[in-house]
């Protein structure tokens, strides 16, 4: 069983928002329906994978990176997405990803 943790739509309270780069989204299927489950990667600008969390049941995930170039891949038993993201600075940057047939 994998250890990256479940993720939920509410930013844990204390996180100044202002100081931190916070990549959230959710897990699409290709008609719109949330993928809850879905193993989430954050990747780098060289594609390194940096972090992993278990999106929520209804398909939300979150991470705190830093400004710059990253990729979110989502894997699921409903098929795998890629999305690109480039935050500039720090706050609140939105980004979904729909997977498909794998």
């Amino acid at each position: 069983m994998c250890a990256a943790p479940t993720q939920g739509q509410a930013i844990p309270a204390g996180v100044d928002v202002e100081k931190e780069t916070v990549i959230t989204g959710r897990v699409l299927a290709g008609d719109g329906q949330p993928v809850g489950g879905a193993f989430v990667r954050l990747l780098d600008r060289s594609g390194e994978f940096t972090a992993e969390v278990v999106a929520s049941g209804t398909g939300d995930f979150r991470f705190f990176a830093a400004p710059g170039d990253w990729t979110v891949r989502a894997l699921s038993p409903s098929g795998n997405g890629t999305a690109a993201i480039r935050p500039e600075a720090n706050g609140i940057h939105n980004v979904d990803v729909t997977v498909g047939a794998a």
